[in-house]
């Protein structure tokens, strides 16, 4: 297996396309507050999204995130503040 890939163009190494999420403010914060359980909606999910775009707020690499969400068309989860229906709305 490569230790790089193709970005846009250029090959690069895999670690300079993933290293800003080390930056992120969400490195050490367990994953379950940016992905929700299947099923969990209403109050629960609502809660649980502004917490994640709270944290997402005051990150560093808030735009290379949402970026990447955008681009990937993340299908799950708080990427860069978004949500998975403001990500989608963005395709559109």
């Amino acid at each position: 297996m490569s230790n790089s890939t193709v970005i846009n163009g250029p090959i690069l190494p895999i670690s300079d396309h993933w290293s800003w999420q080390q930056d992120g403010a969400c490195s050490t914060l367990p994953s379950e507050l940016f992905f929700f359980p299947d099923g969990e909606r209403g109050q629960l999910r609502l809660r649980r999204e502004i917490a994640a775009k709270a944290i997402c707020f005051n990150c560093p690499v808030i735009g290379i995130c949402r970026d990447f969400a955008l681009t990937a068309h993340e299908p799950y989860g708080v990427w860069g503040g978004l949500s998975e229906v403001q990500r989608v709305a963005q395709y559109d």
